[in-house]
């Protein structure tokens, strides 16, 4: 053996044991009784006794910001944040510079990522002029699609409903899950051109701008294009209480789709808005008290499927700004979820079973990692976040490991940590200090990801299927000069 690791608590998300876990290579060999791996020899034994040891948090919406805007973050500093965080696996979003949209861009991020710590999947853009990109970047490694139907950082356009039908046609024939980002372009630029004309530009005019209709009407529209096509899609950062219900709706009709929220829509609200002023500017932004009850209540439920980030620094002077609409949009949020939501297993509000559920076994379902990921197990990656789950910290921009030196957090006290961090078997972050000499230990999961066959509708409706018997049609000879 490589490692044993002794007298910790394994906890999955259907229950926990205290048992040893002997782990060879990148994934663990096996699990017993305290004491009955004794006699086995390994490079190294760790004791672990009162320490929980989880699956790996798999955060699958991260902006790490390279190429074109490292002085925000790059692949290195953003996956040593995520180390810090418990967090082992990362799928990264494609508005870079330049975007992720075709496979000449996969192959400039996938170097990028050559200086991660941690394992990770990269999305493919789907947008207006890149529907026919969408199968070469499948079959170059991209490991899901994003979608940007409203506006955020980045400026890049929206596609139309035409464009995002075609997508979804080529995309439900690859398998790869869709993810979403769901608020309505148009109602948001009409809003906010009509608030800035008239030169409202408060903290607060940012929720004006986007009323949670525009996630709503994004939701339902997205959910019907989907059922009608067979297309896996994901509702990234679900805001506000509204969208819960088309949600639920497009589930309870058989629609492949999943949906996450991230810390921000949990903890904070309007209430929030006069203390921290353009640091809380985020997309979508966050809403009213009843909104945070509701998404609570979804992720509890099962209707909100797993806790994402959004992870989106930006530098201090980026973000404050007397004008709202000049405030970058987003924060750092992959080292501090997990203190984040243990605080609140550490107050009762969840187990930690339900915890590992929604931070790692969803995720691994949902984007084809399971069973290699999102559990603790033999044969299964030895992704493990050694938790003290007393260990108290104070959430100080200062420290974090990111570059986006600002988060709304700022002075927040939590209860729980991860005080190991190991990838494949390897210590990323150990004793609460990054290990050294690990930028390039991350892997990108496209050689362990199986998504389910995928299942399309309508495929004889289909644009190319259409386009395909056009062509046919126009090479058949006539019958009289067959004749």
């Amino acid at each position: 053996m490589d490692l044993i690791l002794k007298g910790g608590w394994i906890v999955n998300e259907n229950g926990r044991e205290r048992a040893d876990i002997a782990i060879a290579g990148e994934t663990v060999a096996a699990i017993a009784a305290p004491g009955a791996l004794d006699d086995l020899s390994a490079a190294e034994t760790v004791d672990v006794t009162g320490l929980h040891l989880v699956p790996g948090a798999i955060d699958m919406h991260v902006h790490f910001r390279e190429p074109g805007y490292t002085h925000k973050e790059d692949w290195e500093t953003g996956t040593r944040a995520a180390a810090m965080g418990g967090v082992t696996t990362v799928f990264e979003m494609p508005n870079t510079h330049p975007p992720t949209r075709s496979v000449k861009e996969l192959r400039q991020k996938q170097d990028c990522a050559k200086k991660a710590c941690v394992d990770f999947g990269i999305y493919g853009l789907m947008a207006e002029d890149n529907v026919d990109e969408l199968e070469a970047l499948a079959a170059a490694g991209a490991n899901a699609f994003k979608c940007f139907m409203g506006n955020t950082f980045g400026n890049l356009p929206s596609p139309s409903t035409g464009a995002m039908l075609e997508g979804f046609e080529i995309a439900a024939k690859t398998g790869l899950r869709v993810s979403l980002h769901a608020e309505t372009a148009s109602i948001m630029a009409w809003r906010q051109a009509k608030l800035e004309a008239a030169g409202l530009d408060e903290p607060l005019h940012h929720i004006a701008a986007r009323p949670e209709i525009v996630a709503i009407e994004a939701v339902a529209r997205a959910a019907a294009l989907a059922e009608w096509t067979g297309a896996r899609i994901h509702v990234l950062h679900i805001s506000s209480a509204g969208e819960l219900r088309p949600l639920a709706e497009a589930k309870a009709r058989g629609v492949d789709v999943t949906g996450e929220t991230c810390p921000c829509y949990l903890f904070l609200s309007t209430e929030d808005y006069p203390r921290l002023g353009s640091v809380i500017r985020v997309n979508p932004p966050v809403r009213e008290p009843k909104d945070a009850a509701g998404i609570w209540d979804a992720l509890m439920s099962g209707v909100v499927d797993m806790i994402a980030t959004d992870h989106a620094p930006h530098t201090p002077e980026e973000k404050r700004n007397p004008r709202i609409w000049d405030a970058d949009c987003g924060f750092p949020g992959v080292e501090t979820q997990m203190p984040l939501m243990l605080t609140e297993v550490a107050a009762g509000r969840m187990t930690l079973e339900h915890y590992v559920k929604i931070s790692s076994a969803n995720p691994a379902r949902a984007f084809g990692m399971w069973p290699m990921k999102g559990r603790i197990a033999v044969g299964a990656h030895a992704d493990i976040a050694c938790l003290d789950l007393a260990r108290r910290e104070v959430i100080a921009a200062e420290r974090l490991h990111s570059r986006g030196k600002i988060t709304p957090f700022e002075g927040r006290e939590t209860v729980g940590a991860p005080i190991h961090t190991l990838v494949r078997g390897a210590f990323v972050q150990r004793d609460r200090k990054m290990v050294e000499g690990m930028a390039g230990h991350g892997r990108q999961v496209t050689d362990i990801q199986r998504m389910p066959a995928p299942a399309p509708r309508n495929e004889d409706q289909s644009l190319a299927a259409i386009l395909s018997g056009a062509a046919g049609t126009a090479a058949a000879p006539k019958a009289e000069d067959a004749a």
